[in-house]
């Protein structure tokens, strides 16, 4: 049976992981690529993964009752579950909203690693002067890795506008995050100055054509919008699991730029990267608000997950540590209308929890957990050896019930008799999580 204990701690797909920041090349050997050209994709049954089938079309069920329209898992770069539902099919295209973000910024890597831009350079120099209403010397400090971070500080009260009009300064550059469309959409502008060629010309020669991916970009007001079908979504979420390498072959030639691609990006949102959303940091801030929200992303979820998220709830999710991808294409899963919307991926990773083996408290205790929970006092106590960063504690339905920066002795007392799962992440990038029971 597949345990979370077994997911993060130093096992064979942790020391994968590790080997791939140290030599991509031989993690990448272990993948699987579909072919560039045709259909053909290997596929490998859920039953020899240990998976649990009744959930999977558990999970199915509800997919389709919140207005999905497309759902894979690659394990490995091979297709484990492929459904199409309410109406669609493996031909039809759908827009990825904001998920097309990390796309863009794989186009901006890749720019970046054939010496036609330079991020940490100013964004006038690609997109030419005037480009705002600001001052010459205020755009000037604005760079690229601002553009890239959703740190510029523009006035972000008109979201998408890229008018110069809408563009005015509110902040210093680098000293406040907002999820603003605005200066996201003006990097396809950087990349079209930079490499001289349009925002669709550049993908389908520099991804495309080289990975299988079939899509476009759309005009839809001032953004540009990328369609696909679900397989294209696929690819890029394995192109990213494999650390922009796509069988044996680089297409993001620049190593600097993938590692900390899906690395926090600045100290202020550290759940955001080069426009990838971030899972297993300590805090996070969401589109539209200024708040900062203590704990991870999507606490049920592996930490070391990093995603492409858009408006409707397309996902691209991506878990090195054991080597899934997980699409999810269709209609508005919430009343909330967000552009980033999360709630859908709790109720996913309690399916995908449920599907992988994580089905009671008892496949998540570890033996030689650095955890220790006095009964008698409902104190926790961490080894003296273990250097904590973050510790929290969920109910078994996935629900956050409390969290602690760099934790030592916690007091429990206050919950009431149950069982609960205890996650903790350390500096050092290891992941614990353990059953205790209150009586």
């Amino acid at each position: 049976m597949f345990k979370y204990s077994t997911m993060y701690k130093s096992t064979p797909s942790i020391l994968t992981f590790i080997v791939m920041a140290l030599c991509h090349s031989v993690v990448i050997a272990q993948l699987y690529f579909p072919p560039v050209q045709g259909d053909t994709w290997q596929t490998v049954a859920p039953s020899s993964l240990g998976w649990n089938e009744a959930k999977i079309e558990e999970l199915k069920t509800y997919l389709a009752s919140v207005d999905s329209k497309a759902f894979l898992i690659l394990k490995d770069g091979k297709i484990v579950v492929e459904h199409y539902m309410n109406g669609h099919s493996a031909e039809k295209n759908w827009y990825w909203a904001s998920a097309g973000k990390s796309l863009t910024s794989t186009l901006v890597g890749i720019a970046a690693g054939e010496g036609k831009l330079d991020i940490n350079s100013p964004s006038s120099l690609y997109l030419g002067k005037g480009w705002s209403s600001m001052t010459s010397a205020q755009e000037e400090k604005i760079t690229v890795r601002h553009h890239i971070t959703m740190t510029t500080g523009l006035d972000d009260s008109d979201f998408e506008c890229t008018d110069p009009q809408c563009l005015k300064y509110l902040a210093e550059p680098g000293t406040r995050w907002s999820y603003h469309n605005a200066p996201y959409t003006l990097c396809d502008g950087i990349i079209e100055g930079a490499t001289g060629k349009t925002l669709n010309a550049y993908f389908k020669d520099k991804i495309g054509e080289k990975t299988g991916m079939v899509g476009l970009f759309v005009k839809s007001g001032y953004n540009n919008v990328f369609y696909s079908n679900a397989r294209t979504m696929a690819r890029f979420g394995l192109l990213s699991l494999a650390k922009g390498n796509w069988d044996n072959k680089d297409i993001i030639n620049n190593q600097s730029y993938i590692s900390t691609m899906a690395q926090s990006s600045q100290s202020i949102n550290p759940s955001y990267g080069y426009l990838w959303w971030l899972n297993g940091k300590e805090k996070f801030m969401l589109p539209s608000s200024q708040l900062k929200f203590n704990g991870s992303l999507i606490p049920n979820a592996p930490a070391d997950m990093y995603s492409a998220l858009g408006k409707n709830d397309q996902k691209i999710h991506v878990v090195p540590s054991l080597g899934l991808v997980i699409i999810r294409m269709g209609e508005n899963t919430s009343p909330d209308n967000n552009p980033v919307p999360i709630k859908f991926d709790i109720t996913l990773w309690d399916y995908l929890n449920q599907i992988m083996g994580v089905t009671s408290a008892d496949d998540l205790v570890e033996e030689t957990s650095p955890i220790s929970f006095d009964q008698t006092d409902r104190i926790i106590t961490i080894a003296q050896h273990v250097d904590a960063r973050i510790l929290t504690i969920f109910n078994l339905k996935g629900t956050r019930l409390g969290y602690w920066p760099k934790p030592q002795n916690i007091d429990l007392g206050h919950l009431i008799p149950g069982v609960y799962l205890v996650r903790m992440l350390t500096n050092d990038g290891n992941v614990y999580t353990r059953k205790i029971i209150i009586f």
